[in-house]
């Protein structure tokens, strides 16, 4: 009795025996985390944050990190506060995190009670960077799923429409801690909350080499 070339069996795609990586970006909403962690005094101590591994506590085991990227600005007005930042920026890059920069606006205010107007500094272009970002690595088929750390539901729009261009793909959102974001929770294939657990191990170290 003969016998012919032997014949791989596949399933859904892939080859039985063989564990198929799904490769995952995770996009970090810089802002967004850090205003967050600021408006709960207990939780200052962890705006020293690891964002590599913050993310790989929301990525599953089965999963692999194709990319982390941290969109921020610097806010270059309170010298203070800009050199902490670039401090975080260094050991995010040393880290091999992907940093991409937006700015921030000044923009004129009126205060209710005294009616004075009085100038403000308001970050600009992160939602914009993110939207763009995520639909560039969809199109260059970087990525089977994304996994988006924001509570910002002006990226509701982007997610709706990158996830009707291309249905296969799975976009989830970490919902920073104290914040809810219900319409983000709408739109994506999944979500989490952030919570202190999260945060507590994901501290860098006093010094890092």
């Amino acid at each position: 009795m003969s016998h012919g070339p032997p014949v791989a069996i596949v399933h859904r795609g892939f080859f039985l025996g063989e564990e198929k990586k799904v490769r995952t970006l995770v996009l970090i909403d810089g802002f967004n985390v850090y205003h967050a962690l600021d408006a709960i005094p207990e939780f200052h101590k962890y705006k020293w944050l690891n964002y590599e591994k913050l993310a790989s506590v929301f990525v599953q085991s089965q999963d692999t990190i194709a990319k982390v990227t941290y969109f921020t600005a610097y806010a270059y007005w309170n010298e203070a506060k800009e050199q902490r930042h670039r401090t975080l920026v260094k050991a995010l890059r040393l880290n091999n995190i992907e940093i991409v920069f937006g700015k921030f606006k000044i923009k004129d205010r009126k205060c209710p009670l005294c009616k004075r107007k009085y100038q403000t500094y308001e970050e600009k272009m992160t939602d914009v960077n993110i939207a763009i970002y995520l639909f560039r690595a969809a199109v260059q088929n970087r990525f089977e799923k994304a996994i988006l750390i924001t509570g910002d539901t002006d990226l509701v729009p982007a997610i709706t429409t990158i996830k009707e261009v291309f249905p296969n793909k799975l976009i989830g959102v970490v919902i920073p801690i104290g914040r809810k974001a219900k319409e983000l929770h709408k739109v994506a294939d999944f979500h989490r909350k952030m919570r202190p657990v999260h945060l507590a191990s994901c501290r860098f170290p006093e010094t890092i080499n």
